[in-house]
């Protein structure tokens, strides 16, 4: 596998992916429909190419960081997309978090042109992949997963084979409830800490190694106690995580209550107008007038 990489999707978790490949000496051809973010990207050492077809002309894997099953459709079998320039055996790596089952369907039609597919969505944000130490957990072939590696490795310090075509999407739905539960867990107890007259900036270090401890509540309560709502995820993205989460478990008749309420609350505050928020405004879910502790 060549160092001969397009990136298409270049928002703020494209953006990061595709820094880091450059500064790892990858030749990253990039598109993006919004000409800025190309901009903040060529600045840094990419080539800009006028579409996805062109991108994928001058690679041997292309790298996908969008929203959704109808824009990775789009991208790749849409005019000028990605299958219209691409050589056949051109290794996708769909880093976005989509639909298990949507990514089968878009893996099979790619095999029909001759394309090969690796699901490898990720968990740990642009922070992480800006030094290389995403998490990702990926679907497909094992020689096509050996060659994602292979581009991968550059921006990811954790990588599994988690099986075919798939897998990779439905680990990261697994991974999205523990995450999302783990956030609003912290939000409440941190309000609660705040209610009760503790000081809730030092509950991360006294609580560090037990078997509360996680990296979501080492970074995130002091976060949350100060208000700190600088956006590395949305809220709303979350809660396209979740309802794929529920549609999955509604299909192998699995029974989540707490991914139920916590999709709720998520939905709450998106209908609230702060979908585009940081998890950190979960917070504002516990807004309100402290109430007297009884003694």
């Amino acid at each position: 596998m060549s160092n001969k990489v397009a990136l298409i999707g270049a928002g703020a978790m494209g953006g990061a992916i595709g820094t880091r490949l450059v500064e790892t000496g990858n030749q990253l051809t990039v598109f993006d429909l919004d000409k800025d973010k190309l901009a903040a990207l060529t600045a840094k050492g990419a080539t800009a190419a006028v579409s996805a077809a062109a991108a994928a002309a001058v690679s041997d894997a292309v790298i996908l960081s969008l929203n959704s099953p109808r824009i990775v459709h789009a991208a790749i079998f849409g005019p000028e997309g990605v299958a219209a320039g691409a050589r056949s055996g051109t290794l996708i790596i769909d880093m976005s978090s989509i639909d298990p089952d949507a990514t089968k369907g878009l893996a099979a039609e790619a095999a029909e042109k001759g394309l090969r597919w690796v699901d490898s969505p990720l968990s740990g944000g642009a922070p992480k992949a800006l030094i290389g130490q995403l998490t990702l957990m990926a679907g497909g072939g094992e020689q096509d997963v050996l060659d994602a590696h292979q581009v991968l490795r550059h921006v990811a310090s954790n990588y599994t084979h988690m099986g075919p075509v798939g897998a990779g999407q439905t680990t990261k739905l697994i991974n999205q409830v523990l995450c999302a539960l783990n956030f609003l867990a912290v939000a409440e107890a941190t309000q609660l800490a705040l209610d009760a007259g503790v000081d809730a900036a030092k509950i991360p270090q006294a609580l560090k190694g037990g078997r509360a401890d996680s990296a979501i509540l080492q970074e995130y309560m002091p976060r949350y106690v100060t208000k700190d709502y600088r956006r590395t995820g949305r809220i709303d993205n979350m809660v396209k995580d979740l309802n794929g989460a529920q549609d999955l478990a509604r299909r192998t008749n699995t029974a989540m209550p707490l991914t139920a309420v916590c999709a709720e609350i998520h939905r709450m505050l998106t209908a609230s107008g702060l979908g585009g928020e940081d998890q950190a405004a979960l917070m504002e879910f516990f807004k309100g007038p402290n109430k007297e502790i009884a003694g």
